[in-house]
C-alpha cells in the first residue's frame, strides 16, 4: 500500500478525479480536520494567496498524513527553491502559480526534480520518515511520484501549453479561473464562469491529454467542481476551508434560527 505521500501519484491514475481541499488559514490543524473529512482525497496548502508560511506548511503536510492523505502546497510565484523544501518536508506535488513561458516551467522542474531530470538536491529527511522508504529507493523513485503542477492562468501561458506541457519534468498544468479570465479579457473583467474562459478550460484539459500527461483546476463551491469533474479533469481542488466554514455557519444559524 503506497504512502500518503505516494497516494497522490496513485490516485490521478486510478481513473476517477481526486478532489481537494484548499487551505489559506495559517493554522496546520486545519488541514489536518479537512483531511479527514469524507470525499476529500487530498489538502492543498496556499503560500501564494493564502496566509501559510513555510513553517506553518511543514507542520500541516505530517497531519494531512496522519489522516493518510497527501498534501499539495501551491507556492509563491517563482519560489521555486521553496518547492523542494516542501518536498523534504513530505509533500506529495507541488503547484507553482505564473508560469508563462517555457523558461518558467524548466526553473520549476529543476527544482522539483532529482537529477539526471532536474536539480534538486538531497535532503528529505521528513519525506523519508512519511513514505517510510530508505535513502536510495527514495532517491529513485522519488521523480515518479510526486507530482509538479505547472498553473496556467494567463493568456501567454495559454498560447505556450503545449510547450510547457513538453518540458520534461513537468506532469500537469492547472488551471485558474478567475485569473485566466483578467488575463483573457486583457484586464477587463473578473468572469472565471464565462464563455471565452469555460473554452479555455476545455482546451488546456485536451492539450493535457494529448500530450499524456494530467490537468487540475480549481473551483469555487461542489457544483462548479462537480462540472469540471465531467469534463474530465485528473485533479479538482473544491472550495477553501474559509468557504467551508462560511458555509458551515450559515447552515448552522439558518436551522437554530428557523
Amino acid at each position: 500500500m503506497p504512502s500518503s505521500v505516494q497516494a497522490l501519484a496513485a490516485g490521478l491514475s486510478g481513473g476517477r478525479p481526486v478532489f481537494t481541499a484548499w487551505c489559506g488559514l495559517p493554522e496546520p490543524s486545519i488541514a489536518g480536520y479537512l483531511a479527514r473529512e469524507a470525499g476529500i482525497d487530498a489538502v492543498v496548502l496556499d503560500m501564494q494567496h493564502g496566509v501559510i508560511d513555510f513553517l506553518n506548511a511543514a507542520r500541516a503536510i505530517p497531519l494531512v498524513a496522519a489522516a493518510g492523505k497527501p498534501a499539495i502546497p501551491r507556492i509563491p510565484v517563482v519560489e521555486f527553491a521553496t518547492a523542494s523544501r516542501l518536498l523534504d518536508a513530505g509533500a506529495a506535488g507541488i503547484i507553482a502559480p505564473m508560469i508563462n513561458t517555457v523558461e518558467d516551467a524548466r526553473r520549476f522542474a529543476s527544482f522539483v526534480k532529482f537529477p539526471p531530470q532536474g536539480e534538486r538536491s538531497w535532503g528529505p529527511h521528513p519525506a523519508l520518515t512519511l513514505t517510510g522508504l530508505q535513502p536510495a529507493e527514495y532517491f529513485r523513485t522519488a521523480n515518479g511520484f510526486l507530482r509538479s503542477f505547472a498553473m496556467v492562468e494567463t493568456r501567454e501561458a495559454l498560447d505556450r501549453i503545449d510547450a510547457i506541457l513538453a518540458v520534461d519534468g513537468i506532469d500537469a498544468v492547472f488551471i485558474g479561473p478567475s485569473d485566466l479570465s483578467i488575463g483573457l479579457s486583457r484586464g477587463a473583467a473578473l468572469d472565471p464562469n464565462g464563455a471565452e474562459v469555460n473554452a479555455a478550460i476545455d482546451h488546456a484539459l485536451a492539450r493535457a491529454k494529448a500530450a499524456g500527461k494530467l490537468a487540475g483546476i480549481y473551483a469555487p463551491n461542489g457544483e462548479r467542481a462537480a462540472d469540471f469533474a465531467k469534463r474530465g479533469y485528473h485533479l479538482v481542488a473544491v472550495g477553501s476551508d474559509l468557504a467551508f466554514l462560511r458555509a458551515g455557519a450559515a447552515a448552522m444559524m439558518k436551522a437554530a434560527t428557523a
